[in-house]
């Protein structure tokens, strides 16, 4: 999480009634500026107050959960690729459960053959 101080310089509402805000901070630290720039083009939240957060405000933000209707979880990303392959080649499986658990048990095995 970034906390620094900024002005609001511009707002405009746009067609899709959104507004669009244009926000200039005071000099940042490197670190700072290396997150603010992680972020860019990327969803995100943004909380502004008039005053300094106090260190129970800047917890709680911390530790909000967010959840994207469009985000998958790796998990979730590996079963929707595992799916179009199995799709494209069954590989002689008779149904996408059985391909499903043969594969995991395949990354498995070959991920605990890396370990010492």
């Amino acid at each position: 999480m970034v906390t620094i101080p900024a002005i609001i310089e511009g707002i405009s509402t746009r067609k899709d009634k959104t507004l669009k805000l244009t926000i200039a901070t005071n000099e940042t630290t490197p670190e700072q500026s290396a997150q603010l720039i992680n972020l860019n083009q990327q969803f995100c939240y943004l909380a502004i107050k008039a005053e300094l957060f106090n260190q129970g405000e800047i917890d709680a933000i911390d530790n909000l959960s967010t959840e994207f209707d469009n985000y998958k979880t790796p998990s979730q990303r590996l079963r929707g690729i595992l799916y179009i392959n199995y799709q494209q080649k069954p590989e002689g499986f008779k149904d996408f459960q059985s391909y499903y658990l043969n594969k995991m048990d395949r990354i498995c095995e070959h991920y605990k053959s890396k370990i010492e």
